[in-house]
């Protein structure tokens, strides 16, 4: 069960993982040690599972592709949709995988040097997975906002009106 300040921690965190354990201290209004605490606990909880840096990677000049692709699967018995799911997040294409509701049943999303490489992936090694029925794949062709963080700002219009 988390705690208030496990909550507070938390949600700080997602605003900026840089923050220091002294900053989080004092800003929850307890110790340096309670929060410590709190963070260890969280890791071994599995809560806390990582820290990631947000990069917009199409202001660089690397070279990349990022698709999502439904799967329709049928689930196995007794394993449900885990154990495909389990297989396929094992291929280093593989950014997140989700199991969805609706007209599909994973959203995986995907990330290759190529064009080619993408579609090998999806021809070669995920459509052939047993029990996955159907694979519809979308490009995606540039990033506005992720993870809660306008990528593209629209710009502002910084002149004043002029009247006549």
């Amino acid at each position: 069960m988390l705690t208030t300040l496990d909550m507070q921690i938390l949600e700080i965190l997602c605003e900026d993982a840089k923050t220091t354990a002294d900053e989080l201290a004092t800003m929850t209004g307890t110790s340096v040690e309670t929060v410590q605490e709190s963070m260890e606990k969280m890791r071994r909880e599995g809560i806390l599972v990582g820290v990631q840096t947000l990069v917009n990677w199409e202001r660089t000049d690397r070279e990349f592709v990022r698709a999502v692709i439904e799967v329709n699967v049928q689930p196995q018995r007794e394993k449900g949709f885990d154990a495909i799911a389990q297989r396929i997040m094992q291929y280093e294409e593989v950014r997140s995988l989700y199991l969805m509701s609706g007209a599909y049943d994973l959203l995986v999303e995907c990330e290759a040097t190529t064009l080619r490489e993408l579609a090998q992936f999806v021809h070669s090694r995920l459509s052939v997975i047993e029990g996955v029925t159907g694979t519809s794949t979308h490009f995606m062709l540039r990033t506005y906002k992720y993870g809660g963080t306008i990528f593209e700002a629209p710009a502002t219009d910084m002149r004043q009106a002029v009247m006549p």
